[in-house]
């Protein structure tokens, strides 16, 4: 169950490449960094990678094949900002179980609390939007999990149970996960190989 990139290329109509020749192999279980200074396109890399985008050049497979075009994608990602993922309008249940039906013991490994749930996402803070967050990207079905800056703007204990409780989650399931951060103590702590945008 690989994912694989082969020489993404991207660029925003007739503008300069954002970048070009780009390879990643990641496989079950790993957990790979990707570093590089604002505005090299590591998110937008990462969205091409979770079927958001589509690259200019170059190709994206999951196990050696195109994403399957119907059903739950095996492929999620968590952004910085939990408040833009999340449907203001809806109560945190309904979000929560928009994709799928978390069981106990995630929600209880992510510290969400049961009477969260029936709060209105202003209600909640942003350390507590974003575990529903991770919670709702990680359905039983996920195999691949993109974390873009996905603790940046927590407090270092939530941090530190986030990351807990997905690195457990990827342990078991053989999960990959693709982290974009600018904190290197974090990225070095976390991941089994680094790439460098730089380069």
């Amino acid at each position: 169950m690989q994912l694989e990139a082969k020489n993404i290329g991207f660029r925003y109509e007739d503008g300069p490449w954002l970048f070009r020749g780009i390879n990643v192999l990641v496989e079950p279980g790993e957990i790979v960094g990707i570093s590089g200074p604002s505005g090299r396109g590591k998110t937008t890399f990462c969205r091409i990678l979770a079927g958001y985008e589509t690259p200019i050049e170059g190709t994206v497979t999951y196990n050696g094949a195109p994403f399957p075009k119907k059903g739950y994608h095996p492929i999620q990602m968590v952004l910085q900002h939990p408040e833009k993922a999340i449907n203001a309008r809806w109560k945190m249940h309904r979000i929560l179980h928009e994709g799928y039906q978390p069981d106990e013991e995630l929600l209880a490994l992510l510290g969400i609390e049961q009477e969260w749930l029936t709060r209105w996402p202003h209600e909640l803070s942003g350390g507590e939007l974003q575990r529903f967050c991770v919670a709702r990207a990680l359905g039983p079905n996920t195999r691949f999990l993109i974390a873009d800056e996905m603790t940046t703007m927590l407090d270092a204990i939530t941090q530190a149970q986030i990351w807990h409780a997905v690195t457990e989650i990827a342990k078991k399931r053989k999960m990959g996960i693709i982290v974009v951060t600018h904190e290197k103590k974090l990225m070095q702590r976390l991941c089994h190989r680094i790439i460098d945008f730089n380069e």
